[in-house]
């Protein structure tokens, strides 16, 4: 029984000098409890400044061919999905007012023919052949507008997207006959911010995929920057054109347009270095001072890439960053660096 009290009573005295030990050299205790972190250098590198936009494939140019008054359709020379040439013809119209011009103007070419002949002879007067000139001038207009409406003729290379009659219909102006859609090249309008848009200029290129053509990406050149901004959206319509020559590219498509801005040289850090402040929207990171301790320090982040963060404002290149151990952490503690 003594030698059991004498045993506890040693334990009793161990303890309260090694307290005793900690409080006259408070830095064995810090030393003994110091967190264990993993850190890396930071550095400057240049950073690509690039974002990417949704949008929908458009048309360059869409026609609706359709003559200017109403007549029946004679003939009906393509199909939905054919693709047709620019003055290849599209349909005709019924031919009577057509010839009837025709006669008209073949009266108006001879009759004048006859008075340039006497003009020239001295047989005319000039008002008399001026007359004649204009006569036939407006007889000659007047053919030629007939013929347009006439044969129709496609104005641009493209696809036939639709087609409202059938042969024999009576064309009634409510809708037209075909619609024209030139895809070679096609054209994407992209909304861009208006904090970006003064970073786009005319002849920039960008890169382009769509939902339909996994796999292919396609280059597009900027050739024009709309001048007034959306109220509903805050953005800027930058009109890129893709040159489509081998017609994958068709109008409605979804697609997503990456735009470059250029490149910026700032800090980047692992992204496993930046902390969320519980409650807040700050982002901050942990940096190793020369003295072994830490501090939190406040970050801008810019772009996030190959898991790193872009750093706008808060850090230098150079410094050092914990990114392994900030759980145990608080600004002012020091730390044990894990080699």
């Amino acid at each position: 029984m003594k030698k059991t009290l004498f045993a506890a009573a040693l334990i009793v005295l161990a303890g309260c000098a090694r307290n005793k030990t900690e409080q006259n050299n408070p830095t064995v205790a810090v030393a003994a409890s110091a967190p264990v972190v993993e850190v890396t250098g930071v550095s400057k590198q240049p950073v690509v400044q690039d974002q990417v936009y949704s949008s929908t494939i458009q048309a360059y140019v869409v026609n609706n061919i359709a003559p200017q008054s109403a007549s029946r359709i004679q003939k009906i020379n393509v199909e939905i999905g054919d693709f047709v040439n620019a003055g290849q013809v599209l349909a005709e119209m019924d031919r009577l007012q057509l010839d009837q011009a025709g006669l008209k103007l073949k009266n108006a070419e001879d009759e004048f023919e006859r008075i340039k002949g006497l003009y020239e002879e001295g047989g005319v007067s000039q008002s008399d052949f001026e007359s004649m000139q204009l006569s036939y001038k407006v007889s000659k207009s007047s053919y030629d507008n007939i013929l347009e409406n006439t044969i129709l003729r496609s104005p641009v290379s493209g696809v036939i997207t639709a087609r409202n009659y059938d042969r024999g219909d009576m064309y009634a102006m409510a809708q037209p006959i075909f619609t024209v859609q030139q895809i070679t090249p096609v054209k994407i309008l992209v909304p861009v911010s208006e904090s970006d848009y003064t970073k786009v200029s005319k002849g920039d290129k960008v890169a382009l995929t769509a939902d339909a053509l996994p796999g292919k990406t396609f280059t597009g050149t900027v050739v024009r920057l709309h001048p007034t901004m959306d109220n509903a959206t805050h953005t800027f319509n930058v009109e890129v054109q893709v040159r489509n020559e081998n017609r994958l590219l068709r109008p409605g498509m979804y697609a997503r347009v990456t735009v470059n801005f250029g490149d910026t040289f700032n800090v980047v850090v692992p992204d496993e270095a930046v902390v969320k402040l519980q409650g807040s929207g700050q982002r901050s990171v942990y940096v190793l001072e020369q003295d072994g301790t830490v501090s939190l320090r406040n970050v801008s982040l810019g772009r996030h890439f190959d898991s790193k963060y872009e750093i706008v404002e808060g850090l230098e290149g150079g410094e050092t960053v914990v990114v392994k151990g900030q759980s145990a952490l608080k600004s002012g503690i020091k730390v044990e660096v894990r080699k």
